[in-house]
C-alpha cells in the first residue's frame, strides 16, 4: 500500500490548509491545566451506525455525543464516519480539511484516533502509518491516538524490550506533533500492570500513555476492589478512555477470575455494570486528566436493533452526570 502524503507535505501544508477550521486543542494527561471545566463525552465511531441516522454527525447529535474517537484504516481512511456524499480520509490535506470543517459544523470534537497496530509484524509500515496519523491529529486538534501493543511474532521474553524499542522510535519520529499515544490495556499483555510499567519506564516519555479501558482490567480477572488502585496507579498516564462495564454476580466480583471469564454473558451498558464511573472520573480528574470519556459498548448486540441508539444515549448521559 502506498500512502499519498509525505510527512513533509503534512508539516508544510497543514496550518494553511486548515486555517479557519481548526477544532482547537483538547486537554489531556500530558497537557494539564486545560481551561475546559468538563470532560467531553462521546463514543467510538463504530457505534454510530446503530442510530439509523443519515450521517455520522446526525448520529452523534441524536445520542448526545460531544466527541468521537475515529478509527483509522491502513490507507488512512475513516469509513465508520459515514456520510452519503463523501468518504472521510486523512490521506490528503483536502480530506483533513473536509473532516475538520464538517466536525466543526456539527459542534463535535474529534478527541482521538484509534489504530489497530501490528508493530512486530510490520515495524517500518507502522512507524510511517502512525507518524502520518499523528500529523493529521495535530492538524485536527486531536491530542491522542489509541495504539495496540500486541505480541504476534515476537516471543514473550523478547516482547517487552521490542515494545520499548519500537515505541521509542515512534515517539522520536512524532516529536514535532505533540500528540500522545495511548496503549490500550487489553488482551493478555497490556492488561498486565507490570508490562505497562516496564514499557512506560523504558520509553520514558510523557507522550506515551494509556488508553484506559475501564472494563478490561476487570475482564483480565482483577478483583473489583483492586481496579480503583489500578486506575489511580495509571491515571497520570491516561490520555484517552474506553468506557465500558461488566455486571458479574456478586459472588464473583472480588475473586481473581480466569481471564475473560463469561465476558459475553456479563458485559453490559455502563449504567448497569459494577464499575463506579463517578469514582473513576474523580480519580482521573485528580490526576489532571482532561480529555474525553468515550463509550465503547460491546454489549449492544444483546439489545434489539431499534433500542441500541437509546442505550448509547443513556450511557452518554450517565457520563455527563458524573463528569
Amino acid at each position: 500500500m502506498t500512502l499519498t502524503v509525505t510527512r513533509r507535505e503534512f508539516v508544510a501544508g497543514s496550518l494553511g490548509a486548515l486555517a479557519g477550521v481548526s477544532l482547537g486543542r483538547l486537554g489531556s494527561a500530558v497537557a494539564a491545566g486545560s481551561a475546559e471545566k468538563k470532560l467531553f463525552v462521546g463514543c467510538r465511531d463504530a457505534h454510530l451506525a446503530v442510530t439509523g441516522a443519515e450521517n455520522c454527525w446526525a448520529a452523534m447529535q441524536r445520542i448526545g455525543a460531544e466527541s468521537v474517537a475515529a478509527t483509522i484504516h491502513d490507507d488512512l481512511s475513516i469509513p465508520a464516519l459515514f456520510h452519503p456524499e463523501r468518504q472521510y480520509s486523512l490521506a490528503t490535506l483536502e480530506g483533513i480539511s473536509q473532516l475538520a470543517t464538517d466536525a466543526k459544523a456539527a459542534g463535535v470534537k474529534i478527541t482521538a484516533f484509534c489504530m489497530s497496530n501490528r508493530f512486530d509484524e510490520r515495524p517500518e509500515f507502522e512507524l510511517q502509518w502512525t507518524a502520518k496519523a499523528a500529523e493529521a491529529a495535530k492538524a485536527l486538534g486531536a491530542k491522542a491516538i489509541r495504539i495496540d501493543v500486541v505480541r504476534r511474532k515476537t516471543s514473550e521474553e523478547q516482547f517487552p524490550a521490542f515494545a520499548v524499542d519500537i515505541l521509542s522510535k515512534l515517539i522520536a519520529a512524532t516529536e514535532s506533533t505533540g500528540v500522545a499515544f495511548g496503549i490500550e490495556n487489553h488482551g493478555g499483555t497490556t492488561n498486565d500492570p507490570a508490562f505497562l510499567k516496564t514499557v512506560f519506564d523504558g520509553v520514558g516519555s510523557p507522550r506515551l500513555g494509556l488508553t484506559l479501558d475501564t472494563a478490561n482490567f476487570y475482564w483480565f480477572g482483577h478483583p473489583l476492589s483492586k481496579l480503583y488502585d489500578l486506575y489511580a496507579q495509571f491515571a497520570p498516564r491516561v490520555v484517552h478512555t474506553h468506557c465500558k462495564s461488566i455486571c458479574y454476580p456478586e459472588s464473583e466480583r472480588e475473586k481473581q477470575r480466569q481471564r475473560g471469564w463469561k465476558y459475553g454473558e456479563y458485559c453490559c451498558p455502563i449504567y448497569e455494570g459494577d464499575l463506579d464511573f463517578r469514582r473513576i472520573v474523580e480519580i482521573l480528574k485528580k490526576a489532571g486528566y482532561s480529555n474525553d470519556l468515550c463509550i465503547e459498548n460491546e454489549s449492544l448486540g444483546k439489545f434489539p436493533a431499534q433500542e441500541q441508539g437509546s442505550v448509547l444515549a443513556r450511557e452518554i448521559q450517565h457520563l455527563k452526570d458524573v463528569r
